[in-house]
C-alpha cells in the first residue's frame, strides 16, 4: 500500500518537473522572441540600407582657365558668283569643266548669236548711210551759206539747210552709239571669269539654248575664290557682348579631328534674332592650302576672357525643378541638402554657377528625380574616399 509519505514525494517530484518544464518553456519562449527582434532589426536596417539611394559625388571646379566657346558654323567661298549669259543663243563651245582652276579674264565658253551678228551688221549699214547723208546735207548747208552771202537765198532757206546738217549730225551721233552698244553686246559671246578662283559648277553643254539675263537664263557656271573663306557663326545671345571684331577663334572639321584652322571675326550683324535669339557672325580664315571646302559643317571655337573664381558644374547635377534649378549636395549624416542655383555661361556639356554654392560643397552627380530635401542617400564605395568636403580650384 502507498503511504502518505510516498504520496507527498510522488507530489514533490511532479512540482518539480512542471517547474522546470515552465522554466524551459520560458527561456524557449524568451529566446524566440529575442530572436525575432533581432531579425526583424536586421531586416529593418537591410531593408532601410537598400531603400537608400546611391549616389556618387562630383568635386567643383573654379575656371580659372581661359574659356572657349564651341559653336556650329557654315563655310563658304570668300567671292562666290554665279556666271550668266548677257546675250541669247547656242553655246558654242565651253573649255573648261568643274574643279579648273581660272584666271580673270579667263574664257569659259563661247556662244554663238546669229540673230545678234545680223543686228549688228545692219547698225553698221545704217551708220554708213547715215553718214553718207550727213556728208551731203553738209554740202548743201555750205553752198546754201554761200548764195544767202549773194542774196541768192533768203535766210529762212539758208538756215532750213543748216538745221538739216545738224539733224543729220545727231543721227550719225545716234547710229555710232547703237553700233557700239551692239558690239559692247557681241563682246558677251565670250563668257570669261570675273576673277581668279575655282570652277564649281557647269551647268550647260554644247548646242544647248542660252537665254540672256538672271531672271530669265539658267547659271552656266559658277567660280569661287577660295584662297580665303568666311565662316558663318550664329552666337547666342548671352555671349554677344564677348564677341567682337577681332576675336580670335579655331575651326575645326569634323573629319579631321585633331587639325585645326585660325580664324578672326571681321563682322557682326550687330543685331539679335527675335526667331533664335542668335547674333550673326562673319569670321574670315586663310585657305591657301584649300584645306576648308565651302559649304562645309565646321565647330568653332571662339577664345573668350575667363571670369576667373567662377565654379563650373556639369549639367548633369542640375535638377530642374518647379521653383527653379536646384542642386542636390551631401550634407552631415550623409542627408541631401538641396540648393538654388544661379547660373552664368553655358559651356555645353558644363555651366557657370553664379550663385548658390560654396567650393567645399560636396555635390551629387545626376540626382534622382524624386530626391527631397533631408532624404539619406548612400555614397558609391568609389567615391567614398572623396566623401570629405574638399575645395574646389
Amino acid at each position: 500500500m502507498t503511504t502518505t509519505n510516498d504520496r507527498r514525494a510522488m507530489y514533490r517530484r511532479l512540482r518539480l518537473i512542471g517547474a522546470g518544464v515552465v522554466v524551459v518553456g520560458l527561456v524557449t519562449a524568451g529566446w524566440g522572441i529575442a530572436s525575432r527582434a533581432r531579425a526583424g532589426s536586421h531586416l529593418r536596417q537591410w531593408t532601410e540600407a537598400r531603400a537608400r539611394p546611391t549616389v556618387s559625388l562630383i568635386e567643383l571646379i573654379r575656371a580659372d582657365a581661359d574659356a572657349k566657346l564651341i559653336q556650329p558654323g557654315t563655310i563658304r567661298a570668300y567671292i562666290d558668283a554665279p556666271i550668266y549669259a548677257r546675250v541669247s543663243g547656242y553655246l558654242r563651245r565651253w573649255y573648261v569643266d568643274i574643279g579648273a582652276h581660272v584666271t580673270a579674264g579667263q574664257i569659259l565658253a563661247e556662244i554663238e548669236t546669229p540673230e545678234l551678228d545680223q543686228q549688228l551688221l545692219q547698225a553698221e549699214a545704217d551708220l554708213a548711210t547715215s553718214r553718207a547723208n550727213e556728208r551731203l546735207s553738209g554740202t548743201t548747208a555750205a553752198r546754201w551759206a554761200k548764195m544767202l552771202a549773194s542774196d541768192s537765198v533768203s535766210q529762212q532757206e539758208a538756215d532750213e539747210k543748216a538745221g538739216d546738217y545738224e539733224a543729220r549730225k545727231a543721227i550719225v551721233t545716234a547710229a555710232e552709239a547703237n553700233v557700239a552698244r551692239l558690239r559692247a553686246t557681241a563682246s558677251f559671246k565670250k563668257i570669261v571669269a570675273p576673277f581668279a578662283g575655282v570652277v564649281t559648277a557647269r551647268r550647260t553643254d554644247v548646242g544647248a539654248l542660252i537665254n540672256a539675263g538672271a531672271g530669265v537664263g539658267q547659271e552656266l557656271f559658277r567660280v569661287a575664290d577660295t584662297s580665303k573663306v568666311r565662316i558663318y557663326v550664329d552666337v547666342p545671345q548671352t555671349y554677344a557682348d564677348e564677341i567682337h571684331v577681332g576675336t580670335h577663334a579655331n575651326v575645326h572639321l569634323p573629319e579631321r579631328p585633331g587639325a585645326g584652322s585660325a580664324a578672326v571675326v571681321t563682322d557682326t550683324s550687330a543685331s539679335i534674332s527675335e526667331n533664335s535669339r542668335t547674333m550673326l557672325v562673319q569670321l574670315l580664315a586663310d585657305n591657301a592650302n584649300a584645306a576648308l571646302l565651302p559649304g562645309s559643317y565646321a565647330d568653332v571655337s571662339f577664345d573668350l576672357a575667363e571670369q576667373q573664381g567662377v565654379l563650373r558644374l556639369p549639367i548633369s547635377a542640375l535638377l530642374f525643378r518647379r521653383d527653379g534649378l536646384e542642386v542636390a549636395t551631401l550634407g552631415p549624416d550623409d542627408k541631401v541638402v538641396m540648393k538654388k542655383v544661379a547660373l552664368g555661361r553655358d559651356y555645353g556639356t558644363e555651366v557657370e554657377v553664379m550663385t548658390g554654392l560654396a567650393s567645399s560643397d560636396r555635390v551629387i552627380n545626376s540626382p534622382p528625380d524624386s530626391l527631397v530635401d533631408g532624404d539619406r542617400v548612400s555614397v558609391a564605395k568609389a567615391d567614398a574616399a572623396s566623401a570629405k568636403p574638399r575645395p574646389a580650384g
